[in-house]
């Protein structure tokens, strides 16, 4: 199957429908999509819902969805350095699942291994657990959790083989897998493409069985988050 594209439009333009379930990868400012957000923009796609750790920042990353009201509802886990997030919800004009960390990353991956659902304890005795199942075991109290399973999940890698076996980089390695297991469809933005078998085998973070699409966006802007610190004079 081919599975090179040769624009992030032309991977889109014939998945991408109105009111979807879309995973986007990314944590913080690292590892986001960027060349597949420009062009999921550019769609005009709208009532979309989004499962993303963080929702970008202002005109960056997701914040350029939010600009152009393209999402309704953000499942995510920190939303703090988006303004206009913080306005359309305070607004009541964003809808938004807050979800623990670590409880998003397992609800991505269990999705992506066939799993419906699952106990932890994260969340029992808070608004997270409100209208969710309650269980005991052994003694302790645990909330049942649903899996995402995404209608396309969007992700960003550092290298990709022509078979779609991917290797990210560092920190970018965090969210991007578990949300390319789980979609239904994976469209995967690399920095370089090589022929397959050029990755070694031990250097193969997700196996191309999950990806459906590869674009190549090999300059990307990549913004990098800085420690500020008060001046103290």
């Amino acid at each position: 199957m081919k599975k090179l594209f040769p624009s992030a439009a032309d991977a889109l333009k014939d998945i991408v429908k109105d009111g979807q379930l879309l995973a986007v990868g990314g944590f913080g400012l690292c590892g986001i999509p960027e060349a597949l957000i420009d062009a999921l923009r550019d769609t005009g796609a709208k009532d979309l819902t989004v499962i993303s750790n963080n929702a970008g920042v202002d005109g960056f990353g997701l914040g350029k969805l939010l600009e152009t009201r393209q999402i309704k509802k953000m499942i995510s886990s920190y939303v703090g350095e988006n303004k206009e997030f913080e306005r359309q919800y305070l607004a009541g004009e964003l809808a938004l699942e807050f979800t623990p960390q670590g409880t998003l990353a397992e609800k991505l991956r269990a999705g992506g291994a066939g799993i419906p659902a699952f106990f932890t304890k994260t969340g029992v005795g808070t608004i997270v657990a409100d209208g969710k199942e309650l269980r005991e075991f052994d003694g302790e109290t645990y909330v049942m959790e649903r899996a995402l399973t995404p209608d396309i999940a969007l992700v960003k890698a550092d290298i990709a083989d022509r078979s779609g076996n991917l290797r990210f980089n560092l920190t970018a390695r965090n969210f991007n897998p578990a949300a390319a297991m789980a979609g239904k469809i994976c469209i995967v933005e690399v920095e370089r493409i090589v022929a397959t078998g050029e990755i070694a085998p031990d250097d193969v973070h997700l196996p191309g069985i999950y990806v459906h699409r590869i674009v190549v966006n090999a300059s990307p802007e990549k913004r990098i988050e800085k420690r500020t610190l008060r001046d103290r004079k």
